[in-house]
């Protein structure tokens, strides 16, 4: 099982689920952790999100997602894997900015800096395989 389809890819396409069941997809950047096995069952990859989205409000409703690789505009270039997602937080947030700030540079630094003029917060989660 595991995530090792993602390894070389820079976008993951993240359908989250309504009440009604209906899928929502979108791009996302993200990033594994080096800690983890990418092939293994504990695999996890770390995405982030600004304030109270769509996907945020879906996800504390339902853990349950998919996700594939995919390009800038959202279009799939591998299978979806069943996964789960979990809103982290502390030290492990910390962590996982870390690692999406050394992926994207400097992209992420230039829109982080953008949006401290904003108030939203940002929404750190881990994605591991189901």
């Amino acid at each position: 099982m595991g995530f090792a389809a993602f390894r070389d890819h820079k976008y993951i396409s993240l359908e989250t689920f309504k009440k009604s069941g209906e899928g929502v997809k979108t791009p996302i950047w993200f990033a594994a952790d080096p800690a983890s096995d990418l092939a293994g069952d504990h695999a996890q990859l770390y995405v982030y999100t600004i304030g109270n989205t769509g996907k945020v409000k879906r996800i504390r409703n339902n853990p349950r997602v998919k996700i594939a690789p995919c390009t800038i505009k959202g279009v799939p270039l591998g299978e979806w894997a069943d996964a789960s997602v979990e809103i982290v937080t502390g030290d492990e947030s910390a962590r996982a900015m870390g690692l999406l700030n050394k992926k994207y540079f400097p992209w992420k630094q230039i829109l982080g800096f953008f949006a401290l003029f904003s108030r939203r917060e940002r929404i750190v989660m881990a994605i591991r395989p189901a």
